[in-house]
């Protein structure tokens, strides 16, 4: 009989790269599981979506942010856990609480210039990373450079997380699904997160305090891991 096999796939949100996944995919290896994690090329990384390990019987996504909506719906289907960190189903919440949230999105985008770039995202990184200080969060596209190419990814994925409205399509249904929510997020809005828990009822939530969208919290792999690792539980 062939042991069990565990794959970890990761998604960064909007901003980052893939070196954010370190620490996880060091206590994967630990276990003896695999880790793949996407890259959406803001930077100097090249653009990359790993597929599923073929025989893996355990396929498990670990998305942050608007990461969920990055992964491709033939992936979705085939996932059979699901780790949601500070994300959300619909982005914009619908009604008035959605129009600063609009407003937030067109003025990021037009502040995505050659001039003003750097700024904003200096901006929302400090946004992200409070109450603790920008300094705890690791290294990103920012400290790489982003070119005309990785600007236009930006620009594309700040209009999708306009669009986005529910859960990801292909998204298993049945399977355990983990939310980690922080309740100082700053990024995420309250009603964007009480409508990604709405959407998912059976999941397990975990409402972290203090602490903000990038959940910088020393033993949050350990404990996600060790949650996985309990199958799901």
């Amino acid at each position: 009989m062939s042991t069990p096999h565990t794959h970890l796939l990761a998604l960064h949100g909007w901003a980052g790269d893939q070196r954010s996944w370190q620490p996880w995919a060091e206590l994967a290896q630990q276990r003896d599981w695999s880790f793949s994690a996407a890259e959406r090329g803001y930077g100097q990384l090249p653009p990359h979506q790993p597929s599923w390990e073929p025989g893996a019987s355990a396929r498990v996504v670990l998305a942050h942010s608007l990461g969920p909506h990055l992964l491709p719906e033939d992936l979705w289907q085939q996932a059979t856990a699901v780790v949601l960190l500070a994300s959300f189903g619909a982005f914009v919440p619908p009604g008035p609480a959605g129009r600063p949230v609009k407003a937030a999105l067109r003025a990021m985008a037009q502040r995505l210039t050659p001039a003003e770039q750097q700024a904003m995202l200096r901006e929302f990184f400090a946004t992200a990373a409070a109450p603790a200080p920008p300094s705890r969060l690791p290294p990103g596209p920012l400290e790489q450079g982003i070119d005309e190419a990785g600007r236009a990814r930006l620009l594309a994925d700040l209009a999708l997380l306009g669009r986005c409205c529910g859960l990801p399509a292909g998204f298993p249904q049945g399977v355990p699904v983990l939310i980690v929510e922080a309740d100082d997020d700053q990024i995420v809005p309250a009603a964007s997160r009480q409508l990604l828990r709405e959407s998912l009822p059976q999941a397990t939530v975990w409402r972290l305090e203090p602490a903000g969208h990038a959940l910088l919290l020393n033993d949050l792999p350990e404990r996600v891991i060790t949650w996985i690792a309990d199958g799901c539980r």
